[in-house]
């Protein structure tokens, strides 16, 4: 991770102000990677850093904001959206995660994997947007009425089947790793050729949970017999869900198949996605997202 850390280059976007507190940001994020990986430093150096990489990052964020509203940049609204999205959601939740766990290994990994990649990705596609160098990802948001209605259906389908509560880390999840995953993809059809995927990531340590009380019997490993279970646990929670995007009455199902997180990276960042949610159960982490072709 720390090599992902190093500053790169091709992470400026040509806004001198900017791409100095990207630098920043990136600095703090490797000096935290540090911290972690050095006992002697203990849980306040890494909670003294995280809240110091917060601070700096809604800073940022406000400057940022007002230098797209000075040079008039249309796509202004869904960028402060999706700052808004960290600001209230993700750094609070990840904050809390921290704190309950009292700075565990897995939180911090989970702290720096989320924050590192979605820094990496906002840089190198909608601050570089910013400047007219690529085009914005979130074109639409989804977030919402629509969004809320998703967001309950996925709770009540999570406390069914898994007996956990969630906790709303993202509504822009944007691919960031969070540990260890395996990630299903299920396609369905409609009779005029369109196809809706819905993609479900999920952390080992929640399937492997999830899989031991099923069965009643602990499993320490993925093999067959939990990657059979994970396709039929993640139909399961699709056809519950389905049910609201009216999935039903006008698609098929077509395939459910586990892909590697490389791929599922490249159908991402490829094309749009429609919805896009990160959610923590308490016992591993969880991402939902959903495609329309």
């Amino acid at each position: 991770m720390s090599k992902e850390a190093e500053w790169n280059r091709r992470y400026n976007i040509g806004v001198d102000s900017i791409d100095n507190a990207h630098r920043k940001l990136f600095s703090i994020v490797r000096k935290l990677i540090y911290l972690e990986k050095d006992e002697n430093n203990g849980q306040w150096a890494c909670a003294e850093g995280v809240k110091y990489f917060k601070s700096y990052a809604i800073e940022h964020f406000t400057d940022e904001e007002a230098y797209m509203r000075s040079v008039g940049y249309e796509g202004y609204e869904m960028h402060k959206r999706l700052h808004d999205d960290m600001r209230y959601k993700t750094l609070p939740a990840l904050e809390k995660d921290l704190t309950r766990s009292g700075y565990s290994q897995g939180s911090v990994h989970h702290f720096l994997g989320i924050c590192l990649g979605w820094l990496t990705a906002h840089i190198m596609i909608e601050d570089r947007a910013i400047t007219g160098k690529v085009q914005n990802r979130w074109r639409k948001d989804k977030a919402g009425e629509n969004m809320e209605a998703l967001e309950d259906a996925l709770a009540d389908t999570i406390e069914e089947i898994f007996r956990l509560q969630i906790e709303i880390v993202s509504e822009h999840y944007s691919g960031e790793h969070f540990g260890n995953c395996m990630v299903d993809q299920l396609t369905w059809r409609s009779e005029d050729g369109k196809r809706v995927q819905i993609f479900l990531i999920l952390e080992e340590a929640l399937v492997l949970r999830t899989v031991s009380a099923m069965l009643d019997m602990p499993l320490n490993k993925v093999d067959k017999l939990v990657m059979n279970a994970v396709r039929q646990l993640s139909l399961q929670i699709a056809d519950r869900v389905g049910v609201h995007l009216h999935l039903h009455s006008h698609y098929q199902l077509e395939s459910n198949h586990l892909i590697t997180p490389q791929q599922f990276h490249q159908a991402f960042d490829n094309e749009y996605i429609d919805y896009s949610l990160l959610l923590n159960t308490g016992t591993g982490y969880f991402a939902f997202c959903i495609k329309n072709c």
